[in-house]
């Protein structure tokens, strides 16, 4: 569980401190210094944060990162706050960072059931190209239940992407006791997940044991598209791509596999992100910064925003979290906090 009372010393790593004193900055009141009781330093609270060394207004900071969650685009934020380029690619930088400390505090909580849905979606990056060369890929991995996201990555649609984003559900999967990963038609996370995700089941008969997905864990895929003019055998609409553990629980039906819940967050991501918006001029740059723009969307969307359906931050519906975070925690969220 995330503790926002405690100081975390940058020298020695200690959280053995205490308050020194107050001083005060030009544009954001009065702050506290604490000092280390192991080592002795002394240190400001927004050390290792996001503000160390801002010297812009906390308002200003929290409504330009909050209008770019909200769509508006990078230049029109520079021209409508009247900020610098280079000023607001550093505060998406140091913001989009945390996103690996929040990953490892989700990690650190334990999940009964998950049912996970993934979905791609796609944009353009500097220029046309054809879809299976374009770096614009968006691949998303999100807790049916919560809403929560537990991965959010772009690149090219090939084997890597799908096995980086695979990796993090697989840690998901070592913290949750029965986990169902559900697709629409992509057959490739059935098959790196059983990759990645396998065990052998040995039932004393004779003959080599079968491979198969590790206890707690499923996958459904439904076909989707007409296959009538195909010829051969014809796929089922729903199946299990792979052969699954004996002792897992079958308790999915047809009419829950869909990846509805990932589709709607995709259009929503239209909206809310400028570099995903199609049939604009607007679109992403580079491959990183598309991705610096998804880590801000993956913090904002999980920590922070409130989801209009659950009416709770996903953070919060999935138990990871007591209440959501403000703007202003995040900001001043130190990497290296304890739990």
């Amino acid at each position: 569980m995330f503790i926002f009372d405690k100081k975390v010393c940058h020298n020695c790593k200690s959280d053995n401190c205490s308050h020194f004193k107050n001083y005060k900055t030009a544009n954001n009141g009065n702050r506290e210094l604490y000092k280390c009781e192991d080592c002795g330093q002394i240190f400001s609270e927004t050390k290792g944060s996001v503000l160390e060394g801002l010297r812009k207004p906390i308002s200003l900071i929290i409504n330009v990162l909050k209008a770019r969650s909200n769509g508006l685009g990078f230049n029109a934020a520079c021209d409508t706050f009247d900020i610098a380029k280079n000023t607001l690619l550093d505060w998406e930088r140091k913001f989009s960072d945390l996103k690996d400390v929040f990953l490892v505090y989700a990690l650190m909580h334990t999940f009964l059931s998950m049912i996970i849905e993934g979905d791609e979606a796609y944009t353009k990056i500097g220029k046309n190209l054809p879809v299976e060369d374009c770096e614009g890929w968006m691949m998303v991995l999100m807790d049916r239940a919560s809403r929560f996201i537990l991965d959010l990555r772009c690149g090219k649609k090939d084997r890597t992407l799908f096995f980086r984003a695979l990796q993090i559900l697989r840690l998901f999967i070592e913290q949750a006791g029965d986990v169902t990963l559900v697709t629409d038609g992509e057959r490739r996370y059935g098959i790196i997940l059983f990759e990645i995700c396998q065990e052998v089941v040995r039932s004393g008969k004779s003959g080599r044991p079968p491979k198969v997905l590790r206890q707690g864990v499923k996958v459904r895929l439904k076909n989707k598209g007409d296959q009538s003019h195909k010829r051969g055998r014809k796929r089922p609409k729903y199946e299990a791509p792979h052969r699954e553990h004996p002792q897992t629980r079958q308790d999915i039906s047809n009419s829950d596999i869909h990846a509805n819940h990932v589709e709607a967050f995709n259009a929503s991501t239209r909206r809310r992100n400028s570099a995903c918006r199609r049939k604009t001029n607007t679109y992403a740059k580079s491959k990183n910064g598309l991705q610096r723009t998804l880590d801000i969307l993956w913090i904002v969307h999980n920590f922070i925003r409130k989801h209009f359906t659950t009416k709770l931050v996903p953070a919060v519906a999935l138990g990871i979290l007591k209440e959501g975070l403000s703007w202003e925690q995040v900001l001043k969220f130190q990497r290296s906090m304890p739990v």
